[in-house]
This record gives C-alpha cells, sequence and structure tokens, in this order.
C-alpha cells in the first residue's frame, strides 16, 4: 500500500462556441450588465450537438496524461464526474477508456453534482492509499447547457461546458491530503435536475446562503486536517458558482495570499468540471508554483460538499 498520493498533471478542454451575455439578452429578458453584477459572468462555451460528454472527457484526459509522463497501459483507475452524461451504459469512464487506449481500468461514474470531482479526487486517493489502484484518471465533465431550460432567465445566464482531468499516482510524500465532506440532504431541493428530460433549476438564495454562511468554517477545518494555514494556501479553487459565492467564501476563510480562482468569469458555472477547468488553467498559465498547496473545495448539488488540500503539480 502507498503512504499516499499526489497530482502529476492536469488538462481541461472547452468548446469553441463562446455564448456571451449580449447573446443571451437576445434570447431572454436580461442584460450583460444584470449578469454581471449578479453572478460575475461575462462568457460562457456551449458544447455542439453532437460534441459528447465522453469525448470532452477524453480530450481533457488525454491532455492531462500528455504531461504526466504516465503511458494508458499504466492507467488501472477512471472516475468520471459528472451529472449530464446521457446514457447509463456503457458509463462515461468505460468509455473515456476506450477512447485513451486503456488496456483494463477499473471504471466509474460518480454524480454528485458541483462537488464531484473533489469527491472523485479523494476516491483515487483513497483506493491508491488501500493499494486497489496506483494510477488513475480523475475527470470532471459536464454538459450543463444540455439540461438548461433556456427560457429561464435565473438558470440559463450561469452554465456553460467542459472537462478537466487530473492524472493520480501513489507518492511516499503524500500530496493530497484528508478530505472532508458530506451533505445536507434536506436542503438537496434547493438545487435540482428532474424530470424527463431533466432540466436544472436552483432555489438560489438558498444556496447562496448555505455557502456563504455554512461554508468558510467547513473550509478551514479541511486546512486544519492538512495541516495548513489558510494564510500559506498558494491557491483557493472553490466551486466556479459564482462570484457573489467565491469571493465572500473565499475573504472569510482567510486566505489572504493565495490566488483566488475566478474561472467562473470565462466559463460560467460548469458543475463538476469547474474545479479541475480552473486549476488546470492556473497551472498552465504558471500562477501557482509546483509544490504550492492549493485549496480544492467542491459543493452544490444535494448540498453536498467536499475538499482537500492538494499540493500543486
Amino acid at each position: 500500500m502507498a503512504a499516499g498520493s499526489r497530482v502529476l498533471a492536469l488538462g481541461h478542454y472547452q468548446p469553441a462556441r463562446v455564448l456571451t451575455n449580449d447573446d443571451l439578452a437576445a434570447m431572454v429578458e436580461t442584460t450583460d450588465e444584470w449578469i454581471r453584477t449578479r453572478v460575475g459572468i461575462r462568457t460562457r462555451h456551449v458544447a455542439a450537438a453532437d460534441e459528447t460528454v465522453d469525448a470532452m472527457a477524453s480530450t481533457a484526459a488525454a491532455k492531462a496524461l500528455a504531461g504526466s509522463g504516465v503511458t494508458a497501459e499504466e492507467i488501472d483507475l477512471v472516475l468520471v464526474a459528472t451529472c449530464t452524461a446521457v446514457d447509463r451504459s456503457p458509463n462515461t469512464a468505460a468509455r473515456v477508456a476506450v477512447r485513451l487506449g486503456l488496456s483494463s481500468p477499473a471504471v466509474m461514474d460518480l454524480n454528485v453534482v458541483c462537488a464531484g470531482f473533489t469527491h472523485a479526487l479523494a476516491t483515487a486517493d483513497h483506493a491508491i492509499r488501500a493499494g486497489s489502484a496506483r494510477k488513475a484518471l480523475v475527470i470532471g465533465v459536464e454538459k450543463f447547457t444540455d439540461v438548461t431550460d433556456w427560457t429561464d432567465r435565473s438558470t440559463c445566464v450561469l452554465v456553460g461546458d467542459g472537462a478537466g482531468a487530473a492524472v493520480v499516482t501513489a507518492a511516499d510524500e503524500p500530496g493530497i491530503g484528508p478530505v472532508v465532506w458530506g451533505s445536507v440532504p434536506q436542503m438537496g431541493h434547493a438545487v435540482r435536475i428532474e424530470g424527463t428530460p431533466g432540466r436544472f433549476s436552483q432555489e438560489g438564495q438558498v444556496v447562496y446562503r448555505w455557502a456563504t454562511t455554512q461554508l468558510p468554517p467547513i473550509a478551514r477545518r479541511v486546512c486544519e486536517r492538512a495541516g495548513i494555514r489558510p494564510e500559506d494556501l498558494g491557491a483557493v479553487v472553490l466551486h466556479q458558482a459564482n462570484l457573489r459565492i467565491i469571493d465572500p467564501v473565499a475573504q472569510k476563510l482567510g486566505a489572504v495570499n493565495a490566488v483566488i480562482a475566478r474561472d467562473v468569469v470565462d466559463s460560467g458555472n460548469t458543475s463538476a468540471a469547474s474545479i479541475p477547468l480552473a486549476l488546470s488553467k492556473l497551472v498552465e498559465r504558471g500562477e501557482v508554483p509546483s509544490g504550492a498547496p492549493v485549496l480544492l473545495f467542491g459543493f452544490g448539488g444535494n448540498l453536498s460538499y467536499a475538499g482537500q488540500v492538494i499540493r500543486c503539480p
């Protein structure tokens, strides 16, 4: 069994089509100023009709693999966090494995909505620590525009599509800290993708109050379990819900020296993809040094949350 695990490399993918606030203003009763003021989003990426969840996931994963020095044959676990995959079987992880030419990995999808990636990363860390895997692909991917009601101006302005991926390997020195996770299932109705076809809806004020009041102390507990003070964090990558949640939570956490990911401005809310997408961009731009402690903290549907401190690859 390994002492721990670490993230070797990251990759991300976003569709080519960009939808601006002005584009949305031509579709529903809204304005660029209204959207920026309330959620901080300027643009979001929208997948083409034939651009599937597994295709986006595979592109991000291939990029992460290319930067990791790990071969496809070495991957023995694929975990895909998504709530927007259309088909139940083969699952998205299996389809990714086929696209990447993996030989015989364990393949699992996890649906924890916006907290999916941090749940999946913890699951990979646990599997590696237990000796059940050595090298894993952990992917967050969503085609959230597929479950969007484009006549609902309160939700259609939020969402975007994309994918982010991490290659995780066994390590003598743990680079992924202990997870703190949980939920408030009695309030799970506040974020919904229900019906046939499924459509996204939420009680925005309920989510906002919960996130800005209840999550900062949980985020501090994540740091405590990792033995890291918030002021020593190199970066904070929260679920990219909207700036009115990201900025207050980061401020209450006390991460005064950290780079705060605000990819939501350009990408919108990409649910399970948002954390790896934002982190991959920060690393690609060289904004966080290798080895720096980074807080990852996902939250959302089910009013689930999961967070851990990792060492930046």
